[in-house]
């Protein structure tokens, strides 16, 4: 194949001219890649939001109908988020937001998924897990954030989550799976506090 400095059809202007041409096509790509990735970022912290989650819950269950793979989902709580922002202000509430994030981040495998789905509420999607395998890890990364106070200025804060882990099912849908992963949190939220 020739190129167009060697055609002759082309004159030195269409070979400038088609060459910002691909200049342009290729920075349009790259822009609607940044917006797609800012859409299904949350606004706060970098994690995906609901709408990529929600998706990426669609996934699974296809996946799990298809291959039979076994994915948990696990819904998390920050217990007195609105206490904090009362007390300290959202400025301190938002640090301790972003301080779960980055725990969640941390804490689990590139194949996992860790969105911020409403104010204090995140979710994971664990790939390839038995269900005690994900109370394991969830257990554990509850643990850790618990021992782990948010530092903001002068306040060393304690941060606790409530947390449900339901496994994906080939017949759920969406809101399906989701409610009943909400519902093991509260469900595991109310023993923790009956044994207070």
């Amino acid at each position: 194949m020739k190129s167009l400095s060697t055609d002759p059809l082309f004159g030195q202007d269409q070979v400038e001219e088609y060459t910002a041409l691909l200049a342009e096509v290729d920075l349009l790509r790259r822009k609607i890649i940044e917006l797609e990735q800012l859409a299904d970022t949350d606004t706060l912290t970098p994690l995906a939001n609901r709408r990529a989650f929600l998706r990426a819950v669609d996934r699974a269950i296809r996946l799990a109908d298809r291959h039979q793979t076994q994915t948990a989902l696990a819904f998390l709580d920050v217990d007195g988020l609105k206490a904090i922002n009362d007390a300290y202000g959202h400025i301190t509430g938002d640090a301790v937001l972003l301080h779960i994030s980055e725990r969640l981040r941390s804490a689990f495998r590139v194949t996992d998924l860790a969105a911020r789905v409403s104010g204090d509420e995140f979710a994971i999607l664990l790939d390839h897990v038995s269900e005690a395998d994900a109370h394991q890890r969830i257990g554990a990364l509850v643990s850790a954030v618990a021992g782990d106070p948010v530092h903001v200025g002068q306040k060393d804060l304690s941060v606790c989550l409530s947390w449900g882990v339901t496994m994906i099912r080939a017949d759920d849908s969406v809101d399906i799976a989701m409610g009943r992963a909400d519902a093991a949190m509260y469900s595991a939220r109310l023993a923790q506090r009956s044994e207070r």
